[in-house]
């Protein structure tokens, strides 16, 4: 059924001057799946998310969203159909509390401005759905602390917080563990995971133990083309994966169960 598959690419391919970034990528996300795009460094990773959410234009090739193809589309529209990248950047306000973060974009995703000149006891319907939202992301007891202070980690379940405020249908989560401790990883895969749920999430991640534990299906690109694609079990022992990794001090694909 086509109707399974909520994002569909096919031969999607990004040259700059000759340089072939993404190269004929034909990539089919299942509806509901997490899914998780890796690859060493120069990958083509970070380029085909550019190219997903329109901040690049293909060279050729088609996307598919939902069966409809949105490959000429704008990142508003983009957006607007219910595409949400997160974790490209720290996506918060610093000097505003985590609860009106989210409250703030809960206002984006109704389509209101911000209302920054109303009284503050206007915006009280929005607290109950903020307040909810950052109990699914175990923030609940930091609402009112200035996002400034938070911890790290803390900042990227903010961020992932944010995200489902705007009720994406597919999350492009963007190397969201990276630069965090060990605590933080295991914290933030299952938020992840938790928050997968109803909806599809496509990651880009170099940590494998975050991959083999959450992703229900792993893409392998190296030097802009697939070479891989399948469940964590038989992509780990795919010679050109173990090949493509060796020297690679991204990530170690063996020792990640």
């Amino acid at each position: 059924m086509a109707d399974e598959y909520i994002l569909e690419t096919q031969g999607l391919t990004k040259e700059f001057k000759g340089f072939v970034a993404v190269n004929n990528v034909d990539l089919k996300v299942r509806r509901g799946h997490i899914h998780a795009l890796i690859g060493p460094n120069g990958a083509g990773k970070t380029t085909f998310f550019n190219l997903l959410t329109k901040f690049l234009p293909p060279t050729r090739g088609t996307i598919r969203y939902r069966g409809t193809d949105i490959t000429h589309e704008k990142p508003a529209q983009i957006a607007r159909r219910g595409i949400v990248r997160s974790f490209q950047i720290s996506a918060v306000f610093p000097h505003m509390t985590v609860l009106e973060n989210v409250r703030a974009a809960l206002q984006r995703n109704l389509g209101t401005s911000f209302h920054f000149w109303k009284p503050e006891t206007s915006l009280h319907p929005l607290h109950e759905r903020a307040r909810q939202l950052l109990a699914d992301v175990d923030l609940q007891d930091f609402a009112n602390e200035l996002t400034v202070n938070l911890p790290y980690g803390r900042k990227r379940a903010l961020e992932l917080a944010t995200t489902m405020a705007l009720e994406p249908d597919l999350m492009l989560l963007d190397e969201p563990t990276q630069g965090m401790g060990h605590e933080d990883v295991g914290r933030v895969t299952q938020l992840i995971k938790k928050v997968s749920i109803g909806r599809t999430i496509l990651m880009v991640e170099h940590n494998m133990n975050v991959v083999s534990s959450i992703a229900d299906r792993i893409t392998v690109l190296q030097r802009g083309a697939v070479i891989a694609d399948g469940p964590y079990a038989e992509v780990s022992k795919n010679p050109l994966v173990i090949e493509a990794y060796m020297g690679s001090a991204d990530t170690e694909l063996q020792g990640a169960h």
